[in-house]
């Protein structure tokens, strides 16, 4: 598994092979989606962990950073139906996006790692002329935890 320092560098080199610059502003908000890249943070989100570490940052800088990042295909900015905007990272050792199964109970989002529409995508070239660049695909349903009242965010809510 590469660390999250490997990571950011290979994020920041990215970055700078585009022409941006490596701020520390822009540093800290990568950080944070490596250290919670399974949390699918908002905005908001990844604003109040920086914000921790630098109490000066502005929201918008997390907003234009996120954007940037969104732009250079280092992040994904996606939408799990309620309304608000999350990020993920996209991984460089995936051609594609991961998947992701959603809870309509709970909502509690988690991914598939694994690609499962290659033939697909050969069958839609071959059959359509069309060539996938890219593909995200979302389960939606409920966990059996979720079904049988016991999953994580029923219990924070009871207490």
């Amino acid at each position: 598994m590469i660390s999250v320092e490997e990571q950011l560098k290979s994020m920041k080199q990215q970055m700078i092979s585009k022409g941006y610059k490596s701020t520390i502003q822009r540093e800290a908000t990568m950080r944070v989606l490596l250290e919670h890249e399974r949390d699918h943070m908002s905005a908001e989100d990844v604003y109040m962990r920086v914000k921790t570490r630098f109490p000066e940052i502005g929201l918008a800088t997390v907003y234009r950073t996120l954007e940037l990042l969104t732009e250079l295909h280092l992040v994904e900015k996606m939408n799990f139906g309620d309304g608000v905007a999350r990020f993920d990272l996209r991984s460089e050792d995936h051609e594609h996006m991961h998947h992701h199964m959603i809870c309509s109970i709970c909502g509690e989002v988690e991914e598939i790692q694994d690609d499962w529409l290659s033939e697909l995508e050969q069958r839609v070239k071959r059959e359509y002329g069309f060539n996938v660049s890219d593909h995200r695909l979302d389960f939606i349903g409920t966990f059996s935890s979720c079904k049988h009242g016991d999953c994580h965010r029923h219990r924070e809510n009871a207490s």
